[in-house]
C-alpha cells in the first residue's frame, strides 16, 4: 500500500488484503496509531501493487482510501492473525475484534493496470534472451488497463451474480 507523506514523498509498506466484502474494492486492517492514517488524512489517494512470482504477472490498483471504525464491519472481517499485528497490551487492547486500535482502510479503485502472461515460461525466457541480442524490449506479457467505468461495470455484474448466488 503506497501513500503520500506530508512532505510529498511516497511511502510503501506491505499489507495483507482482507477477504472480499461489499462496500469497497480492497480492504486492509491497520492500527489507528499508525503513521499511515496521518498520511491518508492528508491525501487519501493510494496505490496497491501485487506481484505473482509464479506467473510473473502484476497488478497496480490506484484509488481512494476511506477509513472505517465500524464495529459490525470489523467483526465481519476480523481474522485471528490480527492479534499478531496489534499485540496484546491488556484490557480491551488485546488484539481482539473489539480492540479500539483497529481501523479498516477501504480502497475504492479508480484504475487498474495489470500484466497478463499468456506465454509459456520458456517462450518468455527466449524473448528476454532475444532482447539482449537485438536490443529490442522483450514481450513477456500483455499490459492491460481498466478505468473507472470498466471497474463500475465489473462491480455491477459481480453484485448481480452474488445476489443471484444468494437467491436474490
Amino acid at each position: 500500500l503506497t501513500t503520500r507523506r506530508a512532505d510529498g514523498h511516497l511511502v510503501s509498506r506491505p499489507m495483507a488484503v482482507q477477504r472480499r466484502a461489499s462496500g469497497a474494492d480492497l480492504w486492509f486492517m491497520t492500527n489507528n496509531e499508525s503513521h499511515k492514517l496521518e498520511e491518508l488524512a492528508n491525501d487519501p489517494h493510494v496505490n496497491c501493487a501485487f506481484y505473482n512470482t509464479r506467473t510473473r504477472e502484476w497488478v497496480s490498483v490506484s484509488g481512494t482510501a476511506v477509513l472505517s471504525r465500524d464495529k459490525r464491519m470489523i467483526h465481519d472481517l476480523y481474522a485471528a492473525d490480527w492479534r499478531a499485528w496489534l499485540g496484546d497490551e491488556g484490557g480491551e487492547r488485546d488484539g481482539g475484534p473489539d480492540d479500539p486500535r483497529i481501523t479498516l482502510i477501504l480502497v475504492d479503485a479508480h484504475s487498474v493496470v495489470y500484466s497478463k502472461n499468456n506465454r509459456p515460461t520458456p517462450l518468455a525466457f527466449l524473448s528476454v534472451a532475444a532482447a539482449a541480442v537485438t536490443g529490442n524490449p522483450p514481450k513477456v506479457s500483455d499490459l492491460r488497463e481498466l478505468g473507472e467505468s470498466e471497474l463500475r461495470q465489473a462491480a455491477a455484474v459481480s453484485g448481480e451474480k452474488a445476489s443471484a448466488d444468494l437467491g436474490g
